[in-house]
C-alpha cells in the first residue's frame, strides 16, 4: 500500500510574505494557520495557510530571499506551458470540489482583477490557470472519479521514455515495503543520495545526529503560548 497520503505543505520561498499572505487570503480565500520564526533557520519567518486540516501551502521568508533575481525559463516558468530547471516548481494546482466550486472560485479571482484562463476539460481533470505573485503560475482544478492509469498512460510516451514492460508495472503498482518499525540506520554522506545540500561539515553532523536527539532539537512550542508562559 501506499503510505504517502496527501500534501502536507509545500513551501515556497517569497520576498515579500505580507503581500502573499494578502494574496491567498484574499484572491483565494485561505485561512492563515501559522506564522513565526522558522525552526533552526536563522532571521527566517515561516507562514502556513490552510487547505484542510493536514495540507497546507507554506511560505519562507528572510531579507536575503528578496535579492535574488527571478529569472524565467531558469527560476520560473511564467505560464502552465512552460520550461524552467530541473527540479524547480512549474506550477502549483490547488483542488476544489466540483465544477460549482470551480466557477465560485474564477469569479473570485475575476472579481478581484486576476485574469483567469479557462475552464478546460483534460479528461482526468478540469481545471482553470492564473498568476501569482512573484511569477508564481496556479491553478484550480477537480476530477470527478481517480485517474484510471490504464486510460491515461500513453504507450508511445512509454515507449519513447524506454520504459519497458516491467518497469511500467512496477511504476503502476509499486512493491510493498516491509516496515521495519523505524530501526533502519541513517545512511552516511557517502551513500547514493540523493543529499540535501547543506555545507558538508553542517551535514555530517546532522546525519550523525541520533535519531531520538534531532526529534527534540528545535523548540517546538507555539510562539504565542511560549510568550504566554514568559509573560
Amino acid at each position: 500500500m501506499n503510505k504517502v497520503e496527501g500534501l502536507h505543505h509545500l513551501a515556497i520561498c517569497t520576498g515579500d510574505m505580507k503581500a502573499q499572505l494578502d494574496y491567498f487570503t484574499d484572491k483565494l480565500g485561505m485561512e492563515l494557520q501559522a506564522l513565526y520564526w522558522m525552526h533552526g533557520v536563522e532571521n527566517t519567518f515561516h507562514a502556513f495557510l490552510r487547505l484542510n486540516d493536514e495540507s497546507s501551502i507554506a511560505f519562507v521568508h528572510n531579507p536575503d530571499i528578496a535579492k535574488i533575481e527571478p529569472t524565467l525559463g531558469v527560476s520560473h516558468a511564467g505560464n502552465a506551458g512552460s520550461n524552467c530547471a530541473p527540479g524547480a516548481m512549474q506550477h502549483l494546482a490547488f483542488k476544489v470540489k466540483d465544477d460549482a466550486e470551480l466557477m465560485a472560485m474564477r469569479d473570485r479571482l475575476r472579481s478581484k482583477g486576476v485574469p483567469v484562463l479557462g475552464p478546460i476539460e483534460h479528461g482526468l481533470c478540469r481545471s482553470i490557470y492564473f498568476a501569482g505573485l512573484e511569477n508564481m503560475t496556479l491553478e484550480l482544478s477537480y476530477s470527478n472519479e481517480p485517474i484510471d492509469n490504464q486510460l491515461w498512460v500513453d504507450p508511445e510516451v512509454v515507449d519513447l521514455l524506454g520504459i519497458t514492460d516491467e518497469e511500467l508495472a512496477g511504476y503502476r503498482d509499486p512493491r510493498d515495503y516491509q516496515d521495519e518499525s523505524g530501526t533502519v540506520a541513517q545512511p552516511g554522506t557517502d551513500a547514493s543520495g540523493p543529499h540535501l545540500l547543506y555545507p558538508e561539515d553542517v551535514y555530517s553532523a546532522m546525519l550523525s545526529q541520533p535519531d531520538e536527539v534531532f526529534l527534540h532539537s528545535v523548540d517546538s512550542s507555539p510562539p504565542v503560548k511560549a510568550q504566554m508562559e514568559a509573560s
